[in-house]
């Protein structure tokens, strides 16, 4: 299979979306208050499906199940990854998600590490990264009192941003910020305050997580490092934001001219093109590719190239150290 894998994402309405994924993106959205392109998934809660080649009408988790050699025969139950475009147009709840360990004993699925490209933020947006708090019981009496001023960690954020979010961190997207999110595939997440917000479907405050949120809290915090790197590939500019056991998460910039990838000991590229427009090139055949546009480049594509001007989000399954 020489073929990338071009995909239609999933959808998901959010009481905090938005419609910029239909105004930036130029998706065909269900509502107004769209929070969550699920664009690279194999998660049954949303799997995108392949639009293309022999396998078109095909889903990534039926491709896992029954094609694992295009995914080089990887190991595990479900395709590990997922890729999102997130647009907040209002503040996320305030969460956090457990690690493996802590997930497969109580949800029975992957634990939820993930890290964030930021796209699109107003003047004064923020986030909440992280905590103040220096022990558990600091932690937990803190939540008992609603100290949330006091407790929660606020940063800062513009466009080309990048942070790491390791479970067990507790964290919130703010208002008036779109991210790529890459993360483990995982679909739980511990609710840890909501700003008392009700649910107009319901009329009912959204359910809080208190004891799983401060189970999971990773404590005290310490924000992570980085294990940044940037180079050169033809005429891209390429910067590899991280790499974990989980995945690697990359930067392709190209301004004009052409950049000759090739895979290293990654079984599959996921691939998700924010801006620009040019064209991918594999075993001699093209294909257009513009913003918006997402796709898995299976494991016996060793090399490609790209031509135009076009900003990438690429990310790889980890790699056991």
């Amino acid at each position: 299979m020489t073929e990338p894998l071009f995909l239609q994402p999933y959808f998901q309405e959010k009481i905090w979306g938005g419609s910029r994924l239909a105004s930036e993106y130029g998706y065909d959205i269900p509502s107004d208050h769209t929070g969550e392109c699920w664009a690279i998934s194999g998660h049954s809660h949303g799997p995108a499906t392949v639009v293309n080649g022999p396998y078109q009408g095909k889903t990534v988790t039926e491709l896992w199940d029954e094609h694992r050699e295009l995914f080089g025969n990887a190991q595990g139950d479900v395709f590990p990854l997922l890729t999102k475009i997130l647009d907040a147009r209002d503040d996320l709840s305030v969460q956090v998600h457990p690690d493996d360990a802590y997930a497969k004993k109580h949800e029975g699925e992957l634990g939820k590490t993930e890290c964030w490209y930021v796209l699109a933020a107003e003047p004064g947006a923020e986030m909440i990264y992280g905590h103040h708090a220096q022990t558990k019981k600091e932690l937990s009496q803190m939540i008992e009192n609603q100290q949330w001023d006091e407790l929660f960690r606020h940063v800062p954020v513009k466009p080309g941003d990048f942070l790491y979010v390791p479970s067990g961190t507790i964290h919130a997207i703010g208002k008036g910020i779109m991210v790529l999110e890459t993360q483990q595939s995982s679909d739980t997440t511990y609710r840890l305050y909501d700003f008392d917000r009700v649910d107009q479907k319901t009329g009912q405050k959204r359910e809080l997580h208190l004891k799983q949120s401060i189970d999971c809290t990773n404590v005290p915090f310490e924000e992570p490092k980085l294990n940044r790197q940037d180079y050169r590939v033809g005429d891209a500019n390429v910067t590899r934001f991280v790499a974990t056991k989980f995945f690697a998460v990359y930067k392709w910039q190209l301004s004009g001219g052409t950049a000759q990838f090739a895979r290293g000991k990654a079984p599959y590229t996921l691939v998700s093109v924010l801006d620009g427009q040019g064209k991918l090139t594999v075993d001699g055949q093209e294909y257009a590719i513009k913003k918006g546009v997402h796709f898995i480049l299976p494991y016996e594509i060793k090399n490609w190239q790209l031509d135009g001007d076009l900003t990438i989000i690429a990310s790889e399954p980890g790699q056991e150290a």
